[in-house]
């Protein structure tokens, strides 16, 4: 079978990655420079992507697009592919809820197949190896499995239903995300009480704990400002399932005190906890 081109949107660090481990197996895999910042100029060259001056072109030229992007943005991004009448398989990767994922797909099937998709893992660089699960049409969820074989980015088809693949990342990324951000307001409280070593001590003494890894705070506030909107799709899957949201929306809120930290990875601990006591 002939190799499809491929089209992400956008570039940033966990969509440039994930494409470059499609590079193997696609006749091309584009991004769309219109709009784009020198940074994911940068990354996209790194990653060895081919440059489109424009969506329309970007989406003329490719057989598959994978939208992976802020989760705010997902259906304004959804909305401007379906203007172009796109006709290919439309992979909507991004961290948010079952309800949206399917709103979009009604948006796009009149021309295009979607296939609703969730990374689970950190980018694919350095040895790590990512799962991408799917959901969807089985014809499509097939070409994207073709597309990430023999590559870092493992693929995991769980039927054809659209939205068993956010509804999963959504699942598993609501724990690891907020049992970090409650590990930043007890290391937090702890060191008002000149007791924050005592309590790394603690729960040193278990294991499996971030509590006795609060370097993963700074960490946390660093991607605090993808993260936030992350919990509050989960929130909302939360609700829409009879289920209380309101943890997940206090630590979205909390997280929302580090938005100027964006991608800051010279924070130190002690930065980060000042950061999130006086915002």
């Amino acid at each position: 079978m002939d190799q499809p081109t491929v089209g992400i949107l956008h570039p940033g660090s966990m969509g440039a990655a994930v494409a470059a481990c499609a590079v193997p197996n696609a006749a091309a895999v584009l991004w769309c420079e219109a709009g784009r910042s020198s940074a994911s100029a940068e990354r996209a060259t790194k990653f060895g992507l081919t440059p489109a001056a424009t969506l329309a072109e970007l989406l003329d030229r490719s057989d598959i697009v994978i939208s992976l992007c802020p989760p705010a943005a997902a259906e304004d991004l959804a909305h401007d592919v379906a203007g172009h009448r796109f006709a290919g398989v439309y992979v909507e990767a991004n961290a948010i809820n079952p309800t949206r994922v399917q709103r979009i797909t009604a948006l796009l099937e009149r021309d295009a197949t979607v296939v609703d998709g969730g990374v689970v893992g950190s980018p694919p660089v350095g040895g790590k190896t990512p799962t991408l699960y799917l959901s969807g049409p089985a014809d499509a969820t097939e070409r994207i499995e073709r597309l990430f074989a023999g590559t870092a980015v493992r693929t995991a088809v769980l039927g054809t239903e659209i939205g068993k693949a956010s509804a999963l990342k959504l699942a598993y990324s609501s724990f690891q995300k907020a049992s970090r951000v409650l590990v930043a307001l007890a290391v937090g409280m702890a060191r008002e009480h000149g007791v924050d070593q005592e309590l790394i001590e603690v729960a040193s003494q278990r294991t499996d704990s971030y509590l006795s890894e609060p370097q993963y705070v700074t960490k946390t506030a660093a991607r605090a400002w993808r993260w936030g909107p992350e919990l509050e799709e989960a929130a909302d899957a939360l609700a829409a399932a009879g289920l209380p949201p309101e943890m997940l929306c206090a630590a979205a809120s909390t997280l929302s005190r580090w938005n100027d930290a964006k991608d800051d990875s010279s924070l130190t601990l002690t930065d980060a906890l000042d950061r999130l006591a006086q915002p």
